[in-house]
């Protein structure tokens, strides 16, 4: 591939995959590539789209599964300082999709604004967490939020500035975008920045309110391996982890993949597992999951193969 003198981004050819994904598992991408602004993506895009080449978005990688023989194609990360801007502008903060969303409630506390605090903890980006629609579920409400608090973060979104494939710019205002359950319409998008609505209040209370959720996340979910967060999406009126749990799963291993004994939605990577591993791990929670209870799990991650 003749990449153009003038494509100002990095350029990686058979990148693993594992070294860019919180479960640190998978093959390596055919291209790797981070741009530098909105001008150099569109020269990329247009490229890709003239050679034929797929191509994928990548955050921070928290909740992928890549497959172990890896992608083809191209595999995008905006990943510059011009896509991890934060500006505050009153109430409102405009931020880069890049920007790490630890980094995002902690710039807010420190500028007196609430609302983004119960993301705190997500090993995401701003545009990972704007495409998944992140959150925190009602378990999580009396512990951790009070009152009538957002509980994703689409409730904060005043607009959305995306591109086409084709680099094309445009923005969206919240009411052209449909959020659901860890779900939006911006999945047809590639995500550049947004404006999210915030509120003032006592920088105490917020950062009280910052380490409530991270207790939360701390108690509830397993940090003590690599892994991709929650597997399964919630069924309606139904915890996918309380399912797995009801059918003994706890602890089930295939290889170096196992079912976390304190969280059961969570796979745990203990050192060498394999996409093939987890493949087969979630393929037998599913019909364990179904046979007993008559639902289906769907993935929460995103599988690539």
């Amino acid at each position: 591939m003749n990449w153009p003198k003038n494509l100002k981004g990095r350029v990686k050819v058979k990148e693993p995959l594992k070294k860019h994904t919180t479960f640190q598992i998978g093959g390596a991408a055919q291209f790797f590539i981070e741009p530098e602004d909105p001008g150099d993506l569109k020269l990329l895009l247009n490229l890709l789209k003239r050679d034929k080449i797929p191509f994928r978005i990548i955050g921070a990688g928290s909740n992928i599964l890549v497959d172990d023989y890896g992608v083809n194609g191209a595999v995008l990360r905006l990943n510059s300082p011009y896509f991890k801007k934060a500006e505050f502008k009153g109430l409102n903060l405009d931020v880069g999709s890049g920007l790490l969303i630890n980094r995002l409630v902690w710039l807010t506390h420190k500028h007196g604004l609430s609302g983004a605090e119960f993301l705190v903890g997500i090993p995401g980006t701003v545009g990972g967490a704007l495409m998944m629609n992140a959150g925190i579920s009602e378990k999580g409400k009396s512990t951790c939020l009070s009152g009538r608090q957002v509980k994703s973060i689409g409730d904060l979104v005043v607009n959305v500035t995306v591109a086409d494939y084709n680099g094309n710019i445009k923005t969206l205002n919240r009411k052209d975008i449909q959020f659901g359950y860890r779900e939006s319409s911006l999945s047809k998008y590639i995500i550049l920045s947004a404006r999210l609505k915030l509120v003032k209040k006592d920088k105490n209370k917020i950062r009280d309110t910052i380490k409530k959720c991270l207790g939360y996340r701390k108690d509830t979910h397993d940090l003590s391996r690599p892994s991709a967060g929650c597997i399964f999406k919630n069924p309606e009126g139904f915890s996918a982890g309380q399912l797995i749990d009801l059918c003994g799963l706890k602890g089930k291993r295939i290889q170096d993949a196992r079912v976390s004994f304190k969280h059961a939605n969570f796979i745990l990577n203990l050192g060498k597992a394999r996409a093939k591993d987890v493949f087969k791990l979630m393929k037998l929670i599913t019909k364990e999951v179904e046979d007993r209870f008559d639902i289906i799990l769907k993935p929460e991650i995103k599988i690539w193969q």
